[in-house]
């Protein structure tokens, strides 16, 4: 058995030399951190919100806040759903509505989320525009010393009798780089040796600031579109008309900040809709090729009705909304009387489709028959063929034999206790069934002009005729012209920013002991550009065609007069001392202030060289 000895560091007592501790660790030791106090605290906290890391973050944060939205029923969508949904689960619902889960994208952590997205977006964006105004504003950074370490370099000799000194050879220069689209200053330019500094690309940035500009304007208009904008759905039948109230919507979906007087009392009647089926084709006969609904619409009650033509892909443009045409079938028009012979029921009900050929399936409910409401449900058949097992089933979609086969109810239909329902379902578990397939009264059995009488005097119903009806989906966004400006805008500076490249160009001259002009220019790209070698050259080929250059294989001292314009090879004969002419050549020739001044640790020297 050990036993554990715990030894103590004893510290030097103060004043005490301690000859083990250098001066640099004991200078540490003996640091004290200023304190930041309010205003540096706020300056730290406003310098990690508006980085990119936090940007991202935030971005990453807000999707996976708006998860619950889709997890959990949503009040403004559908508040009895997430009233029944806070019964069904007393244990946690209420947790849930105290977290605001049921109202996600209104809720005030949601909010928050977004907002500091926002702010954080803006402070990345606003200082980036700020320093690239002060760059395009500011000159060409300095001539390197030495050009040939740049990632491309070339020289040049004009001969002595062409007459062109080295000061004409660099306005000739600056000349040609201003056609091609840079910025040139021109430095020294009455000295031994002149030189330039040019710079193009600039629209790089600007595009990467519109592109990023442009996604805040996107999220903007999409927020504008949450708050503002709603949505619904309307089914009419030909003949009926719809007014754009909150009542004349079978299902509407508003904005947070919704509100009744935001609605344009437009009205819009289905005079009358026409389908196409093709009839030519083998393998998709019968199937709908065009749609198209003959409508009357007002902007206002007193405004005069106009004709137009509804299709798909094709909307309509009332009260800054827009009205699609997204679906259609047949409505059968049926009548329905009660036990005391009286109409309780009239009109139109709408089929929904549920197979080929517009099998449809029909429920009626008659809550005002007496003494005792009614429903049936059944299916429409547009054209009704008979199997030989003595099922029905629809053989085309147009109207060449149609069809109701309804099953008919008797009893409470539960629509007083003020629980939704939904038309296209009946609930038959509080019912008792009148006629079924399986009862000995059987089922019905109706085609246009018949009537059925129902079993133990409970009324009558007739199938009197067939309509169409369609489905209108209405929007109104009012960030969506804005969405898709702003969507048009990163797209362009993006492009901008992918496309166009940031590059620098430095050209020197001077004047050989032989009085041939001496040019050497250097190329410098701010980031990755393949295209950077293709500039060179098409520079070198600029300032060939300005001047008279020799184009023998060697001049007087033997050397190359005009190498290729290649990076490696330029670079290596500048290393091992052949280009005298242009680059030894500077130490003998008592260059000029602008080439001799160092720029070795400025800042020019570590971006540029």
């Amino acid at each position: 058995m050990s036993e554990r000895v715990n030894v103590e560091k004893k510290s030097p007592s103060p004043g005490t030399p301690d000859h083990g501790t250098s001066p640099v660790e004991a200078a540490k030791a003996g640091a004290v951190l200023p304190s930041l106090g309010p205003v540096g605290m706020l300056r730290w906290a406003w310098t990690q919100l508006t980085s990119m890391r936090t940007a991202l973050f935030l971005l990453l944060l807000l999707a996976v806040a708006a998860v619950p939205g889709s997890l959990f029923p949503q009040r403004p969508a559908n508040p009895a759903v997430v009233t029944q949904y806070i019964k069904d689960h007393p244990d946690y619902g209420k947790i849930l509505d105290s977290l605001q889960l049921y109202d996600v994208y209104s809720s005030a952590w949601f909010s928050a989320i977004y907002i500091l997205l926002f702010i954080s977006l803006i402070g990345c964006v606003v200082p980036r525009a700020i320093v690239h105004y002060k760059a395009m504003r500011s000159q060409p950074p300095r001539t390197p010393a030495r050009l040939s370490r740049l990632p491309e370099y070339g020289t040049l000799v004009v001969p002595a009798d062409a007459g062109i000194p080295a000061s004409r050879a660099i306005d000739d220069a600056a000349a040609l780089l201003r056609k091609r689209g840079y910025r040139v200053d021109v430095r020294d330019r009455d000295s031994e040796r002149p030189s330039l500094g040019a710079e193009r690309g600039f629209f790089r940035e600007v595009g990467n600031l519109v592109f990023h500009t442009a996604l805040i304007g996107v999220l903007v208009s999409v927020a504008a579109g949450g708050l503002f904008g709603y949505s619904g759905q309307r089914i009419l039948v030909e003949g009926d008309t719809f007014v754009n109230t909150l009542v004349g919507y079978d299902q509407f979906t508003p904005g947070t900040n919704f509100q009744s007087s935001q609605l344009e009392p437009y009205s819009i009647q289905l005079d009358k809709f026409h389908i196409t089926f093709d009839r030519e084709s083998k393998g998709k006969f019968g199937q709908p090729i065009d749609f198209k609904a003959d409508v009357t619409t007002k902007e206002n009650p007193g405004a005069p009705a106009k004709q137009e033509v509804l299709k798909v892909n094709d909307p309509l443009s009332l009260g800054g909304t827009s009205v699609y045409l997204t679906g259609n079938g047949y409505a059968p028009v049926v009548t329905v009387r009660d036990g005391a012979g009286n109409i309780a029921m009239q009109g139109p009900v709408v089929a929904k489709l549920q197979g080929d050929n517009y099998y449809s399936s029909v429920v009626i409910k008659v809550p005002d028959a007496k003494p005792e409401q009614l429903a049936f449900a059944g299916f429409f058949l547009p054209t009704a063929f008979i199997t030989k097992e003595g099922v029905s089933f629809s053989g085309d979609p147009e109207l060449f034999n149609p069809q109701l086969t309804l099953n008919s109810y008797y009893g409470d239909l539960g629509l007083n206790s003020g629980s939704p329902q939904n038309v296209f379902e009946l609930d038959v578990k509080k019912l008792t069934p009148l006629n079924a397939r399986n009862l000995p009264t059987k089922g019905i059995v109706l085609t246009p002009g018949t009537t059925h009488t129902l079993p133990n005097g409970k009324g009558t119903i007739s199938f009197d005729g067939v309509k169409r009806y369609i489905g209108v989906d209405i929007h109104h966004n009012p960030g969506q012209g804005y969405a898709l400006f702003f969507a048009l805008l990163a797209v362009a500076g993006l492009v901008t920013s992918l496309y166009v490249n940031r590059r620098r160009v430095w050209v020197r001259t001077g004047t050989h002991e032989d009085g041939r002009t001496m040019v050497e220019y250097g190329l410098l790209a701010r980031g990755e550009d393949h295209r950077l070698a293709g500039e060179a050259a098409a520079i070198r080929a600029l300032l060939s065609a300005a001047w008279p250059l020799d184009d023998g294989a060697a001049d007087d001292s033997g050397e190359d007069s005009q190498p290729v314009p290649s990076a490696t090879a330029d670079n290596d004969r500048a290393d091992t001392g052949a280009r005298a002419d242009a680059g030894a050549q500077a130490s003998t020739d008592q260059p000029a202030a602008d080439f001799i001044q160092s720029t070795v640790g400025s800042p020019e020297s570590k971006k540029d060289q």
